[in-house]
């Protein structure tokens, strides 16, 4: 990967990388996602960025350890208001009131993700037999029943 820009200390004859930069380019593509994307999660606070010389949104290790919280809630079908309440709620100070709540937001989407994730294997399970019942009928086992169109004509024939 390639980094555009990094900032450098000069610490007894020793360089010092204190802390990476990212563009928008780079930063869209470390996670994978788009830079329109990127610029939303800026434009609705849920994403810290800073400004260079040019006004334009630069991104450092802050921002870095945001954006892998906000993807993780997200790839979790969290909603963009749930993942607004979370990051609202790490910024405040810090309180027991405060952890619980995002205990529970926490615990909230957990349980979606493990029902999305039954959901899937049920679908991978089907799937499974839909690809078993048309290898059978591929090696002549069975006759072709796979085709809805023909379902009605087949039951009246029969």
């Amino acid at each position: 990967m390639k980094y555009n820009k990094f900032v450098l200390l000069e610490v007894n004859t020793f360089w010092e990388i204190i802390y990476m930069v990212y563009t928008m380019k780079q930063f869209a593509e470390l996670f994978q996602t788009t830079e329109h994307t990127v610029r939303y999660y800026t434009d609705i606070d849920l994403l810290p960025c800073k400004r260079d010389e040019g006004n334009r949104r630069v991104f450092d290790e802050e921002s870095v350890n945001w954006m892998r919280g906000i993807t993780c809630l997200k790839n979790c079908g969290a909603s963009i208001r749930d993942i607004k309440e979370y990051c609202r709620l790490c910024r405040l100070e810090e309180s027991e009131e405060n952890l619980m709540a995002r205990y529970r937001l926490i615990l909230r989407e957990r349980e979606e993700v493990h029902r999305r994730v039954a959901q899937a294997q049920a679908a991978a399970e089907y799937m499974d037999q839909k690809v078993k019942h048309y290898e059978d009928i591929l090696a002549g086992y069975l006759p072709d029943d796979t085709n809805p169109g023909k379902w009605e004509t087949d039951r009246k024939e029969a």
